[in-house]
């Protein structure tokens, strides 16, 4: 105990290492936050503090840390976009029709390297081989189409292809 009271700056330190190599299995943002407070106190007794106001700046800006600062950088962390896949993921992408279609008549379209079925949203709507289209939905193996308004070579509604 006689070298804890004379290396007590050393001993702070030691326990910021611990905690922050701790976070590294964990990953919860918790023992970093309790590191941060044992690195406060170890710069604390450097400057000289005594072992009890050491402690009590470690406890209280490492609850700081946990009520103040963890909360905004758990939402943070989990606010990514969100992650479509499957057939979800196809929605709102660029088609390629390669069978026609019209009306209710199934067709064909690629959509990224996949070739599906396909049927026009608007059952007014027809598509010839090589029309640029929109997928607005997915109902299980048949993609609905819609002609897309893009610049840069896709076909508008007032030019259709192949007429």
């Amino acid at each position: 105990m006689e070298w804890l009271s004379g290396h007590q700056w050393e001993a702070w330190l030691v326990l910021c290492l611990a905690l922050a190599a701790a976070e590294l299995l964990s990953l919860d943002l918790i023992f970093i936050m309790l590191a941060g407070g044992a690195g406060v106190a170890a710069i604390a007794a450097v400057l000289g503090a005594p072992g009890g106001l050491s402690a009590l700046l470690a406890f209280a800006t490492a609850v700081g840390l946990l009520t103040l600062i963890r909360p905004s950088l758990m939402r943070r962390l989990h606010a990514g976009a969100d992650l479509r896949t499957g057939a979800d993921a196809l929605l709102g992408r660029r088609a390629v029709v390669i069978r026609a279609i019209a009306g209710q008549d199934l067709g064909r379209v690629k959509i990224g390297g996949e070739e599906w079925a396909a049927l026009a949203y608007d059952e007014d709507d027809h598509f010839v081989p090589g029309d640029i289209v929109d997928v607005v939905q997915i109902s299980g193996a048949t993609a609905y189409v819609l002609r897309t308004n893009a610049v840069g070579g896709a076909i508008g509604p007032e030019t259709p292809r192949g007429e």
